[in-house]
């Protein structure tokens, strides 16, 4: 038997905005688009990809995490080049850097929808 990751999902109320973010991000291109659904790719290959489902409800985590608050249960890294120039065009396509900032050569930022994503340097 093979397994292999098809796709990470995110939960969102506007699929179409977040996945428009991300598109802007990754530079990857849309695979398919409805109302309630938006998934890109990776233009070099079709898996895995990056999907954004519609939930109406979605409540951002809580970072730095603590107890009682809504948890991260997961986030995407996101590796660049250079930290400074990556964390300035995130930020100006939407983005909002995290106060706390755990590690030296990384950056906790949160996209326009509130999911945690961090940007990291090679070797990082």
């Amino acid at each position: 038997m093979t397994t292999s990751l098809g796709a990470f999902v995110l939960g969102t109320p506007d699929p179409p905005a977040l996945a428009d973010f991300y598109r802007a991000m990754l530079g990857w291109e849309e695979a398919e688009r409805a109302p309630e659904w938006v998934r890109l790719k990776d233009p070099e290959r079709e898996r895995p990809s990056l999907s954004f489902q519609l939930e109406t409800d979605h409540t951002p985590p809580t970072w730095p995490q603590r107890p009682g608050t809504q948890q991260m249960q997961a986030h995407l890294d996101l590796q660049v080049d250079d930290l400074a120039a990556e964390t300035e065009r995130a930020c100006a396509l939407g983005a909002t850097l995290e106060e706390h900032q755990p590690e030296k050569d990384v950056r906790v930022l949160r996209d326009p929808h509130g999911h945690l994503f961090c940007l990291f340097l090679p070797g990082a």
